[in-house]
């Protein structure tokens, strides 16, 4: 019995026309995808989509790389941060104020023989200059972490959250009068510097 015999029930089809020992037409070669010569090293396996060349991969978020420029999200905290300075700075003058009028009123004639009112008086001066420094030098802060925005690190991102949590703190308490406006100024500072695209910017590389 001979495969090559065409009257053979048990050998190979053969097509018509075609020679033995030849894979039919139409049918792919085994061992290689069909159409094509084999896969060269390098090239995208088939049905699977190539990865991004290194060093175009995105940063942060950012696609081909690291921000070149600051976010409008933490543009908007150095904003911020400056009307917190402002306040700071507006607060302090009026504090300033307050205490020049307790102590003119201290010596006032009329008032000088009440010890009680004396007492009072040199105490909330004592107070109210001290309230004056503290609130200066908070707004001094506020507007110095703002022009460090645009230059700083990580560690002035970090520096900045902590002071906006403590800013909002005490706009709650012990001056929720006075410090609401601070309360929401900070938070919205937090929640901008916090976000992705401000950690891309403060974690960018510097050449």
């Amino acid at each position: 019995m001979s495969y090559g015999d065409a009257n053979n029930p048990y050998g190979p089809p053969q097509g018509q026309g075609q020679q033995p020992g030849y894979p039919a037409q139409g049918q792919p070669n085994y061992g290689y995808p069909q159409g094509g010569a084999p896969q060269q090293p390098g090239q995208p396996a088939y049905g699977y989509p190539q990865a991004p060349p290194l060093g175009q991969q995105g940063y942060g978020g950012y696609p081909g790389g690291a921000p070149t420029e600051i976010p409008g999200g933490v543009k908007a905290a150095r904003v911020m941060l400056f009307v917190i300075g402002g306040l700071q700075v507006l607060g302090a003058i009026l504090f300033a104020l307050s205490a020049i009028a307790v102590s003119a009123a201290k010596n006032d004639e009329t008032l000088k023989d009440d010890v009680q009112f004396q007492q009072l008086a040199d105490y909330s001066s004592g107070v109210l200059w001290g309230f004056t420094v503290a609130v200066l030098i908070w707004g001094v802060l506020a507007i110095w972490l703002g022009v460090k925005v645009g230059s700083g690190a990580n560690g002035i991102r970090v520096t900045i959250m902590v002071f906006a949590i403590l800013t909002a703190i005490l706009g709650i308490y012990p001056f929720i009068v006075i410090g609401l406006a601070h309360t929401v100024l900070a938070i919205l500072v937090a929640v901008f510097v916090g976000k992705s695209d401000g950690a891309a910017w403060f974690n960018r590389p510097r050449y």
